[in-house]
Parts: C-alpha cells; structure tokens; sequence
C-alpha cells in the first residue's frame, strides 16, 4: 500500500502503569486537572499485563516523556487487548467514562460527536505539540474532521489483505510463494489445510462483536460491491455480490468443513488461534501478525501476506481503516496541549514509542512489517521512520513483499460503520452456524436493519 493510495480511499499499543481505573477517571473535575504546577491527563489503551514487553515499554516511555516534560503527569488506563472493544467504548462514551485522551477507530467519530464526549482540538493541533504534524497524510487527518474542525489525532493506519501460515501451506503441500489469488484458490487451498488436522481451520473468519460484518464489508470489497449507497442513505449489499460473500463462506464452512467446529470468533479469538497454528488463512492488516506474537505467543516467521483476493482475478478493493486519540470535552487548554505532546511521543515520532524499532527489534515485537503509513510519501518523517524500519527490521520482509508489490484499491469503511457492522454479524454468524442458513434471508433482514438505523438518523 502507498500514502496516495489511500489519499484516494479518502478515508495499538498505548501502556504505561498507574492503574486507574474508568470510574476513577470519569469523577476527575477540573480542579485535579492541575495541581503543584503539573498538568495531570489519562490516557487509556494501556498494554495488559499479559503483554509483558508491551507494558514495560510504555511504563518507560512514561517515565522517559515525563522526565522531559516534568510539568505533565500522565495517568494510564487499560481497556483490555482489544483498546476499542466496540460494545464497551459505547458505554464508555453513553456513561461519560472516556479517559481525558480516548482511542478510537477512524469509524467511531460521528458515534463519539453524538455522545457529546469530544472536543474540538483544531487550534492546538501544530508543529507546536505535534512536531511531525505538517507530515501526517491529510487524507488520515481529514478522517477524524467534521466540518472543518479536527476532534482527534490519527495514530495508525491499515488496508486488508490475505494472512496466511507457511508453515501449514508447506504441510500441507502448497507452494508458500504462491499464495491464493481468488476466493477459489482460498477454497481449495483451505480443503487441503483443514485435513492435515481436525484440529485446524484451513480458512477463519469473524462473526460476532461487530467484527463479522467488519469482514463482510471487507469481503464484499473484494467483489466490487459497497455496503451503502453513494449517497450513504441506503444499505447496497443485498445483491448478488453479497449473496457471493455468504455463498463463498457457506460453502468452505459446510460443504468443504474446512472452516473448523468453533465459530461466532471475534478478535482475540481468532488471533488466539492463529498463533497455535490452528489458522491456516484468514484476512487481516499486516498488524494482525504483529498481535499473533507480541500478544497471543506465535512466530514472526510462520506468516505471510498476499492481496486480497478476488472472485474470478485481482480483488476490485479492499478495505482501509485507522485509529486515533479523541480529546473528552471539558478539558482545559493546558490537558489537551499535554495530551498532543504525549500522543505525538508515542505514536508520531520516528525512533520513539511505536516507532522505537531499536528497541523493539530484539523483543518479542516484529519490526519490518509495511504498515502503518502515517507520514505523507516523500517527508522527512517518512523518510526516517522507512530507513529505521528497513534498519532494525526482525522479520523477514519477503514474507510480506507480494503484499506491496501488488496493492488493491482501498476503500473507506461506511458511515456509521460500528452499528452497521453489528447488524452484519448476523448474516455472517448466520452461514458460519446454520448448514440450512438462507442467505437471501439474512441478506434482506440485514438490508431492512440498516435502512432503518440509516432512516432514524436522518
């Protein structure tokens, strides 16, 4: 994927160690805010303990940002694994328990402006707080703008293609260097992955949590189709592209039973087991391989990635997205500067927090993977964070270089995606559960849902 690429698509690890908890953050009143002269935020996403290598950088990245900026307090929240569960961050958003700096996914943010949590951060986001701010695509910073006005700082970004296991393709007699290029070599592929083992699904996917009908819309991408009409008013995936996304599943997970016993996956789930060896092919961004062994135990070297792919040829999209930090409402000038200095150490300096890939090189972390492009093609921030990335990389970047070297379209995820996406999980959950499941059935239920969510907005 290339910066001007997903200029035209227009569209995790935070950590440190204080331990709040939400309620605690949410009683917080101005008057705390500062004190003896220190300006105090929280900051959630913070690594579990479980992900041991993951926390211990943050706690020193804490320390090492607060020893330079020793008027900043920073206080960490953990949200679990995920960061942004969808059903939890709604009832953060709906209880006003956000932390003063809030992750959020690129699609959350007419959720978050109509909860009424966020501010508008335009006038203090400069080189001033955030050094590399003049480098950062606009594409990924207009994603988080509403009417002209910034909400939040855009700390990563993604677009899917096709994970894979070599050392399952190897087992099972596939060519590792040729990875599938359409849903029937992923079929075929899948059968004969899924018999090594009544143990390994040769094919995963993800039906619950809202991340089922993530996957759908990124499926029915590859078709050519959309989730929503162009002008956004109307669901569009009631058609024979959506019928082929359910088909395709319906048909590995009974007719093939290459998809494994165990279904309505989410995240951690799936991830969980991929790093077992339990996956043989599942879609996913370049990141996902980086949790399968920074935060579920598995091998760099095991993955790969190719395109996505297509029904009949080259897939005709594939699906891009992101996440960033939102800024809660009521915060004085003072937290939210301090905030856009935290975020641009650990997240928008090359050589720093997640950019640290010196440090991170000899950890459990892989460094080399192609994403995220932060950094608009051709700036100085760019070009440092690919040299260091090139420098310190872990991995074996040939295992991602069909990947590159053959990009797809990248199209943004729909409006209102979060509460679109739960309603799809239906449909997928539909075919991956019930052999007699009626994909023209969930198709029109799902369709007559989103209309009304997309009615009762208007």
């Amino acid at each position: 994927m290339s910066v001007p690429q997903y200029r035209r698509a227009a569209a995790l690890a935070l950590a440190a160690g204080l331990g709040l908890s939400l309620t605690a953050c949410s009683t917080k009143n101005d008057d705390d805010s500062i004190a003896d002269g220190k300006v105090t935020i929280t900051v959630d996403c913070q690594p579990v303990g479980s992900q041991k290598e993951l926390l211990q950088n943050w706690n020193a990245d804490v320390a090492e940002f607060q020893r330079q900026n020793p008027d900043i307090v920073i206080k960490s929240v953990s949200v679990g694994e995920q960061c942004n569960n969808p059903p939890d961050f709604a009832a953060r958003l709906a209880g006003g328990t956000v932390t003063d700096v809030f992750y959020g996914y690129m699609t959350d943010l007419a959720q978050v402006l109509d909860s009424g949590q966020a501010m508008e951060i335009t006038e203090y986001a400069t080189t001033d707080t955030v050094p590399t701010w003049g480098s950062i695509d606009p594409a990924l910073k207009e994603v988080f703008t509403d009417g002209g006005r910034l909400y939040a700082v855009p700390v990563k970004n993604y677009s899917m293609g096709l994970v894979y296991n070599r050392v399952l393709f190897q087992r099972a007699g596939l060519d590792p260097n040729k990875p599938p290029e359409t849903w029937a070599d992923v079929r075929a592929a899948a059968r004969k992955i899924s018999a090594l083992d009544n143990g390994i699904a040769g094919y995963s996917e993800y039906s619950a949590g809202n991340t089922g009908g993530w996957h759908f819309t990124a499926l029915l991408y590859s078709q050519g189709g959309q989730v929503l009409t162009p002008d956004g008013k109307k669901a569009d995936f009631n058609n024979p592209m959506g019928r082929q996304v359910l088909q395709n599943l319906k048909d590995m997970r009974y007719g093939d039973n290459s998809m494994g016993a165990r279904q309505l996956l989410q995240w951690g789930d799936l991830l969980t087991n991929a790093a077992a060896g339990k996956v043989g092919m599942f879609i996913g961004a370049p990141d996902s391989t980086q949790a399968i062994v920074s935060q579920f135990q598995g091998r760099f070297q095991d993955w790969a990635m190719a395109p996505m792919p297509g029904q009949d040829g080259p897939a005709k999209a594939t699906l891009g997205g992101g996440e960033g930090y939102f800024f809660k409402k009521g915060l004085s000038p003072e937290q939210v500067r301090a905030g856009l200095k935290w975020i641009a150490y650990q997240k928008l300096t090359p050589g720093k927090g997640q950019f640290d890939y010196v440090r991170a090189k000899p950890q459990n972390y892989p460094v080399g993977l192609p994403q995220p492009l932060l950094f608009a093609n051709g700036s100085e921030a760019q070009k440092r964070e690919l040299e260091l990335r090139k420098a310190n990389a872990n991995v074996d970047t040939a295992n991602f270089a069909l990947f590159e070297a053959s990009p797809v379209p990248i199209k943004g995820e729909p409006r209102n995606a979060q509460a679109i996406y739960a309603v799809l999980d239906a449909a997928m959950s539909g075919v991956l559960t019930n052999p007699d499941a009626n994909v023209d059935a969930l198709l029109k239920t799902a369709e007559e849902k989103v209309n009304q969510l997309l009615s009762a907005e208007s």
